[in-house]
C-alpha cells in the first residue's frame, strides 16, 4: 500500500503539500519522493510490494511524462513484454511501471484494459495537463479538492487534503478525470446481458473464478498474510490459498477476550488447511481506547464501518508490531455480491439485484474503506479477492433469481459452488455473523455503553440537531460524528448515509445496523 498526492498547478504550495501529503506517511514508510513537474507536484510513498529495488520507487517518468500510481495491476507481466516488443525499455521489476507507455499507446482507453486496483495520477507533459483514474471498485483510495486558487488536487486520502481544500471528495470508481470532467470507463455493477447458466454451471465459474482471483493476489515480493475469521468468506480466501501454497500459510484472528465468536471457527479452519495461526485477544479497554484513533484514520462516521473497524485495526496493528508481513488478503465483498443476513428479506429478485449494484457502487465508502484504512496505517497492502473484476463482473451478471435465499441458507451459491474437500462441512454452512459481532457482542456492547455514559440525555438532545446529512440518531453515532468532526470539520458529505438495511423491505425497518437486530439472525450469534 502506497500514498500518492497531485497538486496540479503552477500555484502549488510545496510546503502546504508536503504538510498535507505527510498525514498518510504510514502507507509508505520505505520511502518518500515529491517532484515539480514544472506545472505542479507530485508526491509518493512508498511501500515496496512489487520490485523491491530503488529502480522500483515513483514518480516513473517517460519523455516528460510523469506518474504515480498505488495500485497492483495483476498479469503485468505479459503487458510488459508485449510493451518491449514495441520497443520500450523498463529499469524495475515495478508493475506501475507500464502504465505510462499503455497511456502513450492507448490513451485513457488503457483504463479499461487494466486488471487492477489502482488509483494514479498522470501528467502528460506534452499537453501540460493532468489524468487521474481509480479502479472500478474503488478498492484503492482516491480523493480530490480544489485549492483557493482553483487547482485541483488529488490524494489518497481525505486526510492529505483537509486545510488544503475547502470540501473534500472521493474520486468516483471506475473514472477517470481529464479536462476537468469525470468519465465513466467501467460501471462494474451494471449488467448488460443476465447471464442465465444453469445452477452447476454457474457454481463451476465462481469457484474456478474466486481460484485465480486469490492466485493473482499470492504473487508479491513481500511476505503474505491472511486474516480469517472464521466466517465463509476469509475461510474460502485462506482454503484457497493454503491449497495453491507449496508451504503453510500465516493465517490471523481476533476476538474479546470474554465472548468471541467466530475465534473457535478460525482455529478449526486453521488446523483443517494446516495453517500457521495466530490469535489476537483484545479487551473492552483497548476498544475504548482504539475509538478515536480508528475514526481519525477511516475518515467516516458510520457506525457499522467503525464498529467492524476496531478488531480490524487491531489485529492488523499486532501483525505490523510482530511479524515481517506486508501483505494481507482478506474476505470483503463476497457480502454485497451473494447477500447479507437482511437481503433474506428481499421481496424479489430485481430487489435484490438494485440492492446488489447499489451496495457495489457504494463499497469504496464502507467495507473497502475499512479494510484500506485499518491495513494501510499499519504500513501493510490489502488484497481483496472476491473483488477481482472479472469475478464481480460474473456475479453481477448471474440471474438474480439464483441468489435469492431460496434454499434456506444465504449465500447457497457460493457454499455450493465449494463443496468438497475445501473446508469443513460445518464451516461452509454456518450462519453468518458480522465483524463486529464475530469478534464478540461486547465489543458493540462495550461501545454503546461507552457513548451511553458519555452523554446525558440532555446533552445527546441538544447536540445531535447541530449536524444533518445524515443526523446522529443514536448516543454512539453521535459520539462518532463528533470524533469525525474534530479531525474532517465540515466534511460529512464524504459518507452518503448510515450503512443500513433497506428499511423499504419488510422485517428490515431496524433502528441499528447490525445483523443482530434481524428476526433471522438466529444461528449467526453462536
Amino acid at each position: 500500500m502506497c500514498s500518492i498526492m497531485g497538486w496540479c498547478g503552477v500555484r502549488a504550495e510545496e510546503e502546504s503539500f508536503r504538510k498535507g501529503f505527510d498525514a498518510t506517511k504510514s502507507r509508505g514508510p520505505d520511502d518518500t519522493r515529491i517532484i515539480d513537474t514544472g506545472n505542479g507536484l507530485l508526491g509518493f510513498h512508498r511501500l515496496a510490494i512489487m520490485g523491491l529495488h530503488p529502480e522500483g520507487m515513483q514518480p516513473f517518468e517517460l519523455d516528460g511524462n510523469y506518474v504515480i500510481c498505488n495500485g497492483e495491476l495483476y498479469g503485468f507481466e505479459k503487458t510488459r513484454a508485449e510493451l518491449i516488443k514495441k520497443g520500450y525499455s523498463f529499469k524495475s521489476d515495478s508493475d506501475c511501471e507500464i502504465i505510462l507507455p499503455l497511456y502513450r499507446e492507448y490513451g485513457c482507453d488503457m483504463f479499461s484494459m487494466l486488471d487492477a486496483e489502482f488509483a494514479c495520477v498522470i501528467y502528460d507533459g506534452k499537453a501540460g495537463k493532468y489524468i487521474a483514474a481509480r479502479d472500478p471498485i474503488g478498492i484503492r483510495p482516491l480523493y480530490y479538492g480544489y485549492s483557493d486558487d482553483g487547482d485541483i488536487i488529488f490524494a489518497s486520502e481525505a486526510k492529505n487534503l483537509v486545510g488544503l481544500c475547502k470540501e473534500v471528495k472521493p474520486f468516483p470508481p471506475g473514472h477517470y478525470y481529464k479536462d476537468g470532467e469525470f468519465v465513466c470507463y467501467c460501471d462494474i455493477a451494471s449488467v448488460k446481458e443476465v447471464c442465465n447458466d444453469d445452477l452447476e454451471t454457474v457454481c463451476r465459474n465462481i469457484r474456478e473464478k474466486l481460484v485465480e482471483g486469490v492466485e493473482k493476489r499470492l504473487i508479491a515480493d513481500a511476505k503474505v498474510g491472511f486474516l480469517l475469521s472464521g466466517g465463509l468468506d476469509s475461510s474460502l480466501v485462506c482454503a484457497i490459498a493454503a491449497k495453491r501454497s507449496d508451504k503453510p500459510i500465516r493465517t490471523f484472528a481476533i476476538g474479546m477476550s470474554t465472548d468471541a465468536i467466530d475465534l473457535k471457527y478460525a482455529r478449526e479452519v486453521a488446523d483443517y488447511i494446516h495453517s500457521e495461526h495466530t490469535e489476537v485477544i483484545i479487551t473492552e479497554k483497548d476498544v475504548i481506547d482504539a475509538l478515536e484513533d480508528v475514526v481519525h484514520l477511516l475518515g467516516t462516521y458510520d457506525i457499522t464501518t467503525i464498529r467492524a473497524s476496531i478488531g480490524m485495526y487491531l489485529v492488523c496493528k499486532a501483525i505490523h508490531e510482530q511479524t515481517d508481513i506486508r501483505v494481507l488478503l482478506t474476505g470483503e465483498i463476497s457480502d454485497e455480491l451473494f447477500g447479507y443476513k437482511y437481503t433474506d428479506f428481499a421481496p424479489s429478485a430485481e430487489a435484490f439485484q438494485q440492492e446488489s449494484e447499489k451496495r457495489i457502487r457504494e463499497l469504496h465508502m464502507y467495507d473497502v474503506l475499512r479494510a484500506d484504512r485499518c491495513i494501510s496505517v499499519n504500513s501493510l497492502e490489502a488484497r481483496v479477492p472476491f473483488g477481482d473484476l472479472d469475478f464481480v463482473k460474473y456475479v453481477m451478471s448471474v440471474d438474480p433469481q439464483k441468489k435469492l435465499n431460496t434454499y434456506n441458507k444465504g449465500k447457497y451459491l457460493l457454499r455450493h459452488a465449494f463443496e468438497g474437500d475445501w473446508l469443513p462441512y460445518d464451516i461452509l454452512m454456518r450462519e453468518k455473523a458480522a465483524f463486529s459481532d464475530a469478534v464478540g457482542h461486547s465489543l458493540v456492547n462495550d461501545l454503546k455503553a461507552y457513548a451511553e455514559k458519555y452523554y446525558t440525555d440532555d446533552e445527546f438532545e441538544a447536540k445531535k440537531d447541530k449536524y444533518s446529512s445524515p443526523a446522529p440518531f443514536t448516543k454512539e453515532s453521535l459520539l462518532y460524528r463528533e470524533i469525525f468532526e474534530k479531525y474532517y470539520p465540515g466534511q460529512s458529505a464524504m459518507i452518503v448515509d448510515y450503512w443500513m438495511p433497506n428499511k423499504s423491505w419488510e422485517g428490515c425497518n431496524v433502528d441499528d445496523p447490525s445483523a443482530r437486530v434481524l428476526s433471522n439472525y438466529g444461528a449467526s450469534g453462536v
